[in-house]
């Protein structure tokens, strides 16, 4: 399976493999920002999109399908990038693409491929359906993980996630009042979105660089 990537950041950086929410491209004004961020951190990114939304960009319009039906896409992902750049490597996503990361990490993890799990956004159950979590494998979790999460995401508030089983292998990085793009309101929050990729970024480098080359966490992410 052939994987087109797209490279950010500087050649030799520690490097963390994204994929994309489920409706967003791998090059979307978000993912655009979030990568020219860490770049400036010195973190090279190597995003890819699964076969449906690449089939968008030839005019076949596909739903997203089940995560469990794109785990080899993710898998085939990896395998590209650790051929250009060696292993291990950070893997994660936005959304959709940081739970599909945490469905394989373990298994790449356990294969020495992969050092460590960012999700931004991760979607612990599908807005307005909190009975219904996607949170199973969370609590059995071995790689190092980083969430990145607004307060009042819709996918899974702070007050939410708090009441969830999850693995001790799993850092959660607040952003206070941030939705699921963690944007904030401004009048209540006193931040900025701007502010807050800042925040959200800096805390995905410091994390991203202590677990290159699979080695230890040097402290914990607020």
């Amino acid at each position: 399976m052939s994987t087109e990537l797209l490279w950010t950041g500087p050649e030799g950086g520690p490097v963390l493999v994204l994929a994309p929410g489920a409706g967003a491209a791998m090059d979307s004004a978000w993912m655009n920002r979030f990568c020219e961020l860490l770049a400036e951190r010195g973190i090279r990114t190597a995003r890819f999109e699964f076969a449906y939304m690449a089939a968008r960009r030839t005019g076949t319009r596909k739903p997203a399908p089940r995560a469990d039906l794109v785990l080899d896409e993710y898998r085939s992902a990896v395998e590209a990038v650790v051929s250009l750049a060696g292993a291990p490597v950070a893997i994660g996503g936005k959304s959709f693409g940081g739970r599909v990361a945490s469905m394989v990490a373990d298994e790449l993890h356990a294969a020495g491929s992969v050092s460590a799990l960012v999700c931004l956004g991760y979607p612990f159950h599908p807005p307005g359906r909190p009975e219904r979590l996607r949170t199973e494998h969370l609590s059995a979790l071995r790689v190092p993980t980083l969430i990145c999460q607004g307060t009042r995401d819709p996918f899974g508030t702070r007050a939410e996630v708090s009441s969830y089983a999850l693995s001790p292998a799993i850092r959660i990085h607040w952003l206070e009042d941030g939705e699921h793009e963690f944007k904030p309101r401004v009048k209540i929050s006193g931040h900025t979105h701007e502010q807050h990729l800042a925040t959200a970024v800096d805390a995905v480098a410091a994390f991203v660089v202590s677990y290159d080359g699979g080695g230890e966490s040097q402290g914990d992410v607020a």
